[in-house]
């Protein structure tokens, strides 16, 4: 039986409690850190809700102060929190960024092994639930947190394409989460073939491809069924290639680099919400370059999210 889609965009995977520093240097020697949250895929959900979707997020938690903190965010930001277990035998994961004043990319000291997100499993994928909503948004950091999560996590897959609804998949590759680079990339592809937008960066698409350029990234997931890839391209924005034809976005300009991390999730949250709302592929990618621009001239992962009424300031 057919379920009505209830919300916009549901999302599976882990968040964690960020402490950020507050100056650059060795992490031991930072003498204060700023609490955050963090997750690829919250990340997402949260900037689609500031853009008025109907988001819903499923995880576990454990329940100490973390987990609070971490649940009162996520429902602060109006997020659907039904499907999120908050289970008092486990832990919530955190991790730890350095500053940086250079524009590189921050050191990221994860303390996630055995958290509770970890333990999820395809039991924890309520289809009738997920199915209540219109697109499934991916991405490839829940499938590498654990055996249990890359099931729990090709359930969804499975339940969404069943349903005739759209996936979108950022590949936000881990490589400490896999055993090997070549584990990393048949995984990731096998996620890739089955999502009907795919959002590498650059590098990540080499690596997964095997192509250099993005026109020839872009193709290769083309050919296996994508019906949009957007490439990204840091600040020379995103090469594009879709059903409604192909062509590059120029980046945004960028004061100052401060943090990188978030960008990709701000551009997904960009793309997602534009084709959501039916506009044509290339606003939807220029909307995904702005607000990645926008994200990483903030310190932490979500500040930068814009709201909806800002979007419509910038005419996006």
């Amino acid at each position: 039986m057919s379920v009505e889609p209830r919300f916009d965009v549901a999302l599976f995977g882990e968040m964690m409690m960020l402490l950020v520093a507050d100056r650059p240097g060795p992490l031991e020697q930072v003498p204060s850190f700023h609490k955050r949250t963090a997750g690829a895929e919250t990340n997402v959900a949260i900037g689609l809700a500031r853009l008025g979707l109907w988001v819903g997020w499923a995880s576990r938690l454990g329940t100490d102060s973390m987990a609070r903190y971490l649940l009162g965010e996520m429902q602060r930001e109006g997020i659907d929190c039904s499907r999120v277990v908050c289970d008092p035998t486990q832990r919530t994961g955190f991790q730890f960024k350095g500053r940086v004043t250079d524009g590189s990319d921050p050191l990221v000291e994860y303390h996630r092994k055995g958290s509770a997100a970890s333990q999820m499993t395809p039991d924890d994928v309520d289809a009738d639930w997920l199915r209540s909503a219109r697109h499934l948004h991916a991405t490839g950091v829940f499938p590498a947190i654990s055996a249990n999560c890359r099931a729990a996590a090709r359930k969804t897959l499975d339940v969404m394409r069943t349903a005739g609804r759209t996936i979108s998949f950022d590949p936000n590759l881990r490589p400490t989460l896999w055993a090997t680079p070549e584990e990393m990339r048949h995984e990731i592809n096998a996620f890739a073939f089955q999502a009907d937008w795919v959002l590498p960066g650059l590098e990540e698409g080499r690596f997964l491809t095997g192509e250099q350029t993005p026109e020839a990234i872009a193709r290769f997931y083309r050919e296996r069924g994508a019906r949009l890839v957007a490439v990204k391209l840091g600040p020379e924005g995103a090469y594009y290639d879709s059903d409604q034809g192909r062509g590059h976005v120029p980046g945004f300009p960028v004061a100052e680099v401060v943090d990188t991390v978030g960008a990709g999730d701000g551009f997904a949250a960009g793309v997602v919400s534009a084709l959501l709302e039916r506009r044509s592929v290339p606003d939807a990618v220029r909307r995904g370059a702005w607000i990645g621009a926008r994200a990483v001239q903030v310190l932490g992962d979500t500040e930068g999210l814009p709201t909806r009424a800002e979007l419509e300031a910038a005419k996006l």
